[in-house]
């Protein structure tokens, strides 16, 4: 007689599960698992290495002035002058591009190493405490009162650092025997420190009062009924695992197990789109549980028995997809040198032109306009096969130009059939991190966003959905766990908001990540944000019916919910 069934797992699946550790408890285990020497790596490229570099580039400089500048003549000072402004502008033509890249991922990413997890942390400590006592009326004013109190008491600590490694940084190198320049060395880290201190000491109470200035997202209003142009089913977080009876990382035994619920999700679409036709699918994010290639074939099995639906069918990367390290040890650490992060990104890649190849676009960003298929990229210059050798190779050359090839994919554009018709904006919004502790955290670049600005404007008249997978602000729910409200967001969210708003009229923002249904607007932007079919105690999917408004813009209508545990579709008010 066999006392344990395997069908019911074990300990084992729950090791990542946030349904059964807290975050402090994955937080302990981290610490007693982690491997030392890849943290000191890590922490030495990630953060040690960038500081110094801001520490020693004044130091130099002005050692070059003091030293080789004076000692020259002054004509021979304005050809140096030139030969140098020559050798940057040409370094700036051939690397401008990526150096942009770098500086700016480097950039967010220091606030979503610092200024983010610190001040999300404070901020919903405080805004827990405010709930606790104070009405449900004032949710939201304690709610920004705890921002501004957390910006302000992060900004103080700050400076505190700043006074303690400066008060102003050393800038000359006094002495160039070696122990001088050891000392100048450890003055450049200094250095380094006291700039970061400055920036968090700005930085924070600016974070604080951008979240005030963004505005309080509200529940959107009760949409009318009316006759739709278009039909679009809104899916999100499949979390496809690789195994008939896999658990899913997140919710481990604690959730359904194996992808019957994803079968049900498709089935339930087919009937629905016999009924009449869905003009598309949308998936914003997290397809896979681990972006692992037995998940990938799941995943294409499963759409592969309903056709009509896959050839309308558009995907996103999500964070599950690209950034899980370890599906089971959250403690594990992955170099940022190492080519895990690059090759999952290029499952996604390859996934995505199998699916929709032929059906998006890429932006030609210096034309400023569509460019060619996502298929026929690839296949320019030979640019598919090196990207394969790469997932089957690897070399440290050879990520980088992976890495760079995902840079250039997005955003991925499908053009409206129509000059006034219904067009999609396909947008990476996943935060390259090494850490699966610290895989949620999402940006958006400024090149990629420009870019997806710039298809939309060939399309004056079009309306729009513009998809990515992480929530673009904080959902207006009081009660919300500690744990769902820290290392989620998107990082740079203020700023996406503030561009998306110019276009609010006639396009709407889909998302996912948070495995919650919410439709609500910021501002004017109306954002709809999908729950898991496959996870929950209530698993839905949603259809929405859009229409062209009579002022150019985009009228949402009364939605349809698919209830997945029925499989039976009602109209309800959200």
């Amino acid at each position: 007689m066999s006392f344990v069934d395997p069908r019911d797992g074990d300990l084992e699946d729950d090791a990542s599960s946030t349904a059964h550790h807290s975050l402090f408890g994955h937080a302990s285990s981290i610490l007693l698992e982690i491997s030392l020497p890849k943290l000191a790596i890590a922490a030495t490229l990630l953060l040690v290495v960038p500081a110094a570099i801001i520490g020693v580039a004044p130091k130099a400089a002005l050692w070059f002035v003091g030293t080789a500048w004076d000692q020259v003549s002054g004509a021979e000072r304005w050809l140096t002058l030139l030969a140098i402004l020559a050798l940057a502008a040409l370094l700036g033509w051939r690397w401008g591009q990526d150096l942009f890249r770098a500086t700016e991922r480097n950039f967010w990413a220091l606030n979503a190493a610092l200024v983010l997890p610190l001040y999300m942390a404070v901020r919903e400590m405080v805004a827990l405490l405010a709930e606790r006592v104070a009405p449900t009326g004032v949710f939201t004013r304690a709610r920004r009162y705890a921002g501004l109190v957390s910006g302000l008491l992060l900004g103080q600590l700050a400076a505190l650092v700043a006074l303690g490694v400066g008060p102003l940084p050393t800038l000359i190198i006094e002495d160039a025997s070696p122990s001088g320049l050891l000392r100048a060395a450890g003055d450049s880290l200094r250095n380094g420190i006291w700039a970061v201190a400055v920036y968090l000491t700005v930085s924070a109470p600016a974070w604080s009062i951008a979240e005030v200035l963004a505005g309080t997202p509200a529940d959107l209003e009760a949409a009318p009924r009316g006759e739709s142009a278009w039909r679009v089913a809104h899916l999100s977080d499949l979390h496809v695992v690789g195994d008939a009876h896999g658990f899913r990382l997140e919710c481990g035994r604690a959730g359904p197990r194996g992808n019957d619920l994803l079968h049900r999700t498709l089935a339930a679409l087919a009937r629905e789109d016999a009924t009449r036709r869905l003009d598309r699918i949308i998936v914003s994010g997290d397809i896979t549980d681990a972006g692992r290639n037995a998940e990938y074939i799941a995943f294409e099995d499963g759409i592969a028995a309903y056709p009509g639906l896959r050839e309308r069918m558009l995907v996103i990367p999500g964070n599950h997809d690209v950034n899980i390290v370890d599906r089971a040890n959250p403690a594990r650490l992955e170099l940022p040198v190492a080519p895990g992060g690059a090759l999952r990104r290029m499952r996604f890649l390859a996934a995505m032109a199998r699916l929709q190849g032929t059906r998006v676009h890429l932006v030609d960003r210096r034309a400023g306009r569509i460019g060619p298929t996502l298929t026929a990229w690839l296949a320019e210059h030979g640019r598919g096969d090196a990207l394969a050798r790469f997932v089957d190779q690897g070399g440290w050359r050879a990520g980088r130009a992976a890495r760079t090839a995902w840079d250039m994919t997005f955003p991925l554009i499908a053009p409206p059939p129509a000059p006034d018709g219904l067009g999609v904006v396909l947008l990476d919004s996943n935060a390259e991190t090494h850490f699966s502790f610290t895989n949620a955290l999402g940006m958006v670049g400024m090149a990629q966003l420009r870019a997806a600005e710039a298809a939309m404007g060939a399309y004056p008249s079009a309306r729009w959905l513009v998809v990515l997978h992480h929530h673009v602000v904080e959902y207006p729910r009081p009660g919300t766990p500690l744990a769902d409200r820290i290392g989620t967001a998107l990082v740079n969210g203020h700023w996406v908001l503030r561009r998306l708003r110019r276009l609010a009229p006639r396009i709407l923002v889909l998302h996912g990540h948070r495995h919650v249904d919410w439709a609500g607007q910021s501002r004017g932007l109306r954002i709809l944000s999908a729950s898991s079919p496959v996870m929950g105690t209530r698993p839905t999917a949603w259809i929405h019916h859009l229409a062209p408004a009579k002022d150019g813009g985009l009228l949402l209508l009364r939605p349809t919910r698919l209830d997945l545990a029925m499989a039976v579709p009602s109209r309800e008010r959200r």
